[in-house]
């Protein structure tokens, strides 16, 4: 494996630049925080060793693996567990979120309210056509007999007419 190519390979890459000190150009005097040699430190932990294997290498590229051991978490700063503290609110902080919720229950049962008050609208309307409808059919129905009687009865007179006439 060319560690010459593969370094070369990697700097191409922006996010692999900024973890990995091993691709980066070689300062002639490492810095005098890090002690060990092929140590990368991160603020929060160190990586102190990293395999490559080649995968495969053909004319269109080379696939390399690279294998780093777990962090280790030594030297780094503390990382705090818990959250910061919370400041305590104020009086007037404390009425301004009562205030406010008082006012979304006041909007929720207005909401509430125009809601049920529609429906029933809707319902009283829906009430109002089917009487509509049942009365229209009730005279319908009426007319209807009414005509029936008196075409019976028309009928009638024409025979005795035609009874008497004979």
């Amino acid at each position: 494996l060319n560690v010459a190519a593969y370094r070369e390979k990697m700097r191409e890459l922006p996010l692999v630049s900024l973890f990995c000190s091993c691709i980066l150009p070689q300062n002639p005097e490492p810095p005098a925080e890090q002690k060990e040699a092929g140590v990368v430190d991160l603020n929060l932990c160190n990586i102190r060793d990293m395999e490559v294997i080649e995968l495969s290498k053909r004319s269109s590229g080379q696939a390399f693996e690279v294998i780093l051991k777990p962090p280790t978490f030594d030297g780094g700063p503390e990382l705090r567990a818990t959250t910061p503290p919370r400041q305590k609110p104020s009086l007037e902080e404390i009425q301004k979120k009562l205030d406010a919720a008082q006012e979304r229950r006041k909007c929720q049962e207005a909401e509430l309210l125009k809601h049920l008050a529609e429906r029933r609208e809707h319902e009283r309307e829906v009430a109002q056509k089917a009487l509509t409808k049942e009365r229209q059919e009730h005279r319908a129905d009426a007319h209807k007999e009414q005509r029936l009687m008196h075409l019976n009865a028309s009928q009638e007179k024409l025979q005795e007419e035609v009874r008497t006439r004979t």
